[in-house]
């Protein structure tokens, strides 16, 4: 009866441990051995140790894809972490017709990446309809180029990212600001606190834990951007490929059957990497602010 009572968890657990076994962990663990391969989509290769890695180190591509992250994790980290908490502290009022406002700024969340992507991209083309308006109105003489342009196709993405999250951080701050006590504003309030400081000494205190989160998920977001550059793009990666994000350059070389999956996996581990990084300086941060 013991040996059987001992039995009964794994025996329960087991389909899942070995759906993460074949699904998960073995994906990993052969990303990280062919990354020392020259393998094909077809099969075959043979190790070649560290020459993919030193590849990448003379990738042009792969500097412009890094790069790309890099502005695309600077300006949404900041934005996308004080924005929803702005947001939220507007529609967590209790005002009339306040559910519409919350609706609105959520619906782009739900919303098909691709679908939203596309309907950008009618709006920013040369004839689309932000051009157009701005034409009518005299703030340019000819179609700014929005998605030819190598940083203003960049900075394009980065708004159509920054639009789509806003809604789904707003919805994690929200349900922090609902654990912060009212009684602690009032009580700043009856000491003569401004609002300005009972927001900076009450409110970002008790939404510490949600920003950190949001932190955390915007960083990993940021770094594996895909569908906002792709679709804008129209899957060329902008003008000379310089607008190409890590996961697209990996994608370009996993596909096809000349592609190069060595490469892609080494190019993989780099992108975990250089992901990993800001989770860990976020989470010191936060415990050396504790």
């Amino acid at each position: 009866m013991t040996h059987r009572r001992w039995f009964t968890p794994w025996l329960l657990a087991g389909p899942a441990l070995l759906w993460l076994a074949v699904f998960n962990l073995w994906p990993a663990v052969n990303t990280v051995i062919l990354s020392f391969t020259n393998a094909r989509p077809l099969g075959g290769g043979h190790f070649t140790g560290l020459a993919n890695y030193r590849r990448a180190l003379d990738d042009a591509q792969l500097t412009d894809a890094l790069m790309n992250s890099v502005v695309y994790l600077l300006i949404c980290l900041p934005l996308l972490t004080l924005l929803p908490l702005l947001v939220a502290l507007l529609v967590e009022k209790r005002l009339p017709g306040i559910t519409f406002f919350r609706t609105a700024f959520y619906t782009p969340v739900v919303a098909s990446a691709v679908v939203v992507g596309i309907i950008w991209g009618w709006v920013l083309d040369d004839r689309g309809l932000l051009n157009g308006l701005l034409q009518q109105l005299g703030l340019a003489d000819r179609p700014v180029s929005f998605l030819t342009d190598r940083w203003l196709l960049l900075f394009s993405a980065i708004a159509l990212t920054v639009w789509k999250g806003l809604g789904y951080y707003m919805v994690i701050y929200l349900s922090a600001l609902g654990n912060v006590g009212r009684e602690l504003h009032e009580a700043a309030a009856a000491d003569g606190a401004s609002a300005a400081r009972r927001f900076w000494h009450v409110t970002l205190p008790g939404v510490r834990p949600a920003m950190l989160l949001v932190s955390v998920l915007i960083s990993v977001n940021a770094l594996r951007v895909f569908s906002e550059l792709y679709v804008l793009s129209n899957g060329t990666g902008g003008p000379g490929g310089r607008d190409m994000s890590v996961v697209m350059l990996i994608q370009m070389y996993s596909r096809g059957f000349t592609g190069h999956i060595g490469y892609a996996s080494a190019l993989s581990i780099l992108l975990f990497v250089l992901t990993v990084g800001p989770m860990l300086v976020l989470a010191r941060l936060d415990r050396k602010g504790a």
